[in-house]
């Protein structure tokens, strides 16, 4: 026993922080980090547009004197954290981009700024939560920076743009962070990532092995018919009626084709256009719609039926039409033995009662090209306000964050570090 008692001071004194220390440091930033939270969310821009808010982070990694690169993938920051031994590898990742939403939440930070999206001018606001990842890395990279002596191995802070999709014809996002080498020199061994959520309780962390996130396709149908007067529909082609067969038929391959028992599949169309008057049946119609699936032999095979179905039923309705199915973003797949690994380490942090194994759900992540190229662990921390049985969804105008959920989010990338690099 005093064998055991004297091993475990001296790993304590060895990776430089005791519990009771680690709260106390992570105690003192909080008000930092949420002064860092509200300026973002004042100043949101939008994705590959991400200026000033890569101003602020450099600025901030620069004065703790981290070695820093700029411009990665257009708008990133990496900031490098070498330890006083060699050891492994860890990347810890930060989304920093906004969405076009407009804010209504009655906030004094609230957000009224305009940005460009499509050709247009639209209102920005941090409407799924990347403020708060922010200033949670910032805040976790001050303590650890603080304690550098005492790390083995180095830490690589990722500042992402363009989660949300980079502009059309640009390339953005992880895809590009990793194309560009930002998991080499010095080649990354395993990656971190959280997401605040606003339908989840305060003080808890989700998690789930393997696939926890959908992977994402987006696609358009063009149908095209034959133009007639509204009133001589049988003078042309009706493309809105084969659209609307089109719909129909897509519907069935969720619940007809897929084993729904496995994993979940979701397909919608979220946007029709086509035509003029009401008494003009038009020339043609587009659909614009989202997959989310869980599984790749059923993305695989939902992909092909898709093709097959769309041509197929408009050749019965004697129109044509193409669909074309894009890259997308791939299955956000926490790697079973890295979760099993460092579940100990998020249940010390958030304390074992209020570590929650999660069901996989049908939003989407880019995280999920860093977690193709290594070991990755993603996982959920609340943000919801105790009592509250309405909380508003991510990627509205009501959207709200309880700010005091996000002190646990820098303790929980705080304590996984030092547990990884450790072992």
């Amino acid at each position: 026993m005093k064998k055991l008692i004297l091993s475990l001071l001296l790993l304590q004194s060895f990776i430089g922080f005791s519990q009771h220390g680690l709260d106390k440091e992570v105690t003192a930033i909080e008000s930092k980090v949420i002064e860092w939270r509200r300026y973002f969310h004042q100043n949101p821009e939008l994705s590959n547009r991400e200026f000033k808010t890569a101003e602020k982070i450099t600025e901030h990694l620069r004065s703790l004197g981290l070695e820093v690169q700029t411009d990665v993938a257009h708008t990133g920051v990496v900031a490098i954290l070498k330890g006083k031994k060699p050891g492994k590898v860890l990347a810890l990742r930060a989304d920093i981009d906004g969405l076009p939403v407009p804010e209504r939440a009655d906030l004094p930070f609230k957000s009224t700024a305009k940005g460009e999206y499509n050709g247009e001018e639209v209102p920005v606001m941090h409407a799924c939560g990347h403020d708060t990842h922010i200033a949670i890395l910032m805040g976790v990279a001050e303590i650890l920076t603080n304690h550098k002596d005492k790390i083995n191995g180095t830490i690589k802070f990722i500042f992402q743009p363009a989660e949300e999709g980079a502009p059309t014809g640009e390339e953005g996002g992880a895809k590009l962070m990793v194309k560009e080498g930002v998991l080499k020199n010095p080649d990354v061994d395993a990656i971190f990532g959280l997401h605040i959520s606003s339908g989840q309780a305060v003080n808890t962390i989700g998690y789930k092995p393997g696939g926890s996130m959908a992977a994402v396709n987006s696609f358009v149908i063009n149908v095209k018919g034959k133009q007639t007067h509204g009133s001589m529909p049988w003078g042309g082609i009706d493309p809105i009626m084969v659209s609307a067969k089109i719909i129909d038929g897509l519907q069935t391959l969720v619940s007809r084709e897929m084993p729904l028992t496995e994993e979940a599949v979701v397909l919608s169309i979220g946007k029709i256009t086509s035509g003029v008057r009401s008494n003009i049946i038009p020339e043609s119609a587009e659909m614009v719609g989202t997959l989310r699936t869980l599984d790749t032999n059923m993305q695989s095979h939902i992909h092909k039926r898709m093709r097959e179905m769309v041509t197929d039923i408009a050749k019965a309705y004697r129109a044509e039409a193409t669909i074309d199915i894009d890259e997308g973003y791939p299955i956000t797949y926490n790697d079973p033995a890295l979760t099993s690994k460092m579940l100990p380490s998020l249940e010390k942090a958030a304390g074992k009662d209020n570590v929650i194994l999660m069901k996989a759900i049908t939003g989407a992540e880019d995280f999920s090209f860093f977690q193709q190229e290594v070991p990755g662990l993603y996982f959920f921390l609340g943000g919801m306000t105790p009592g509250n049985t309405q909380p508003y969804p991510h990627h509205t105008p009501d959207f709200f964050i309880d700010e005091s959920g996000m002190i646990l989010g820098v303790k929980t990338f705080i304590q996984l570090s030092l547990d990884y690099l450790k072992k």
